[in-house]
């Protein structure tokens, strides 16, 4: 209206907004709607779905379809809704609150029976050590850990940092080694003097091993208590929620010509563990 050429406009407009001007492509788009009698300034209407979908009702169709079937992909989501993938995608993660992940893996699914067995334990032996400030101290536990000649890296410890121009570094797919040694460890929270004065409980897992008639005949014969373990619950066993793990990590990726070398290598690492981590352990026993 006010006859100005496209430079007039483009430099008028730059003046008057600075930094918040929108682009010279934008402007000279925006020119030739306008010198072609365009009005309004408002987006015109599209054919076509639109290109967000977050109302209440549409919010309430996707949980609804997401909790009748929680494996459903984003793709068939916005196909049983109809939205687009990118609506639907942000229902589920802002609105919903919801984020895709994959099943833990546990050993194995415990029966409600064995749930209730699992809390009956904790709840006995959480009792004994709030009771009674000696009873951690009265625990010897332990367990057995096969340690091998080498056992490869996990891929955590694989990883690497690289440039974004570098290679990414490769590796060949390697096993176990044939050599290997059985490692049996039992450690306290106190001193020596619990075995000399017969004044302590024994505690491991209920691996087939321990679980076993003859094992149990034997215990029994030598009048050795045991402190109770739920069935299939390694994470209340230390050897299994603390002890091995460290061990296993300080060993991976680690190569021992022979059978001696393996064990000479395991009960190094396994010295070299402070005795405050052993007796931190026991804490964290009882935390859990």
């Amino acid at each position: 209206k006010l006859g100005d050429t496209q430079a007039e406009t483009i430099r008028k407009i730059q003046q008057a907004f600075g930094d918040d001007t929108m682009g010279v492509t934008q402007i000279k788009k925006w020119f030739h709607r306008f010198k072609d009698g365009r009005m309004s300034g408002d987006s015109e209407q599209r054919s076509g779905r639109p290109s967000t979908n977050r109302n209440a009702d549409i919010i309430e169709k996707v949980r609804t379809l997401i909790m009748g079937d929680r494996r459903l992909t984003i793709r068939e989501v916005a196909d049983g809704v109809g939205i687009s993938r990118g609506s639907a995608n942000t229902i589920l993660t802002e609105d919903l609150g919801m984020r895709r992940v994959a099943a833990k893996f546990v050993p194995k699914l415990l029966s409600p029976e064995q749930q209730h067995l699992r809390l009956e334990v904790a709840q006995d032996v959480l009792e004994f050590a709030n009771r009674d400030p000696e009873f951690l101290k009265t625990v010897i536990t332990g367990d057995e850990l096969w340690v091998y000649g080498y056992d490869p890296e996990t891929k955590v410890q694989a990883s690497q940092w690289k440039h974004p121009t570098s290679p990414r570094p490769k590796r060949a797919r390697q096993v176990r080694s044939n050599v290997k040694a059985i490692l049996t460890t039992f450690f306290r929270l106190s001193g020596p003097e619990l075995w000399d004065a017969r004044n302590w409980q024994l505690h491991h897992n209920n691996a087939p091993a321990h679980s076993a008639h003859l094992i149990q005949g034997f215990l029994a014969k030598h009048g050795i208590p045991q402190v109770r373990q739920a069935p299939y619950s390694p994470d209340m066993a230390p050897c299994d929620f603390w002890l091995f793990p460290r061990l296993k990590t300080l060993l991976k990726g680690c190569r021992f010509d022979s059978h001696k070398d393996t064990i000479h290598h395991a009960m190094a690492q396994l010295h070299a563990i402070p005795k405050g981590a052993f007796q931190n352990c026991f804490q964290r026993w009882k935390d859990r």
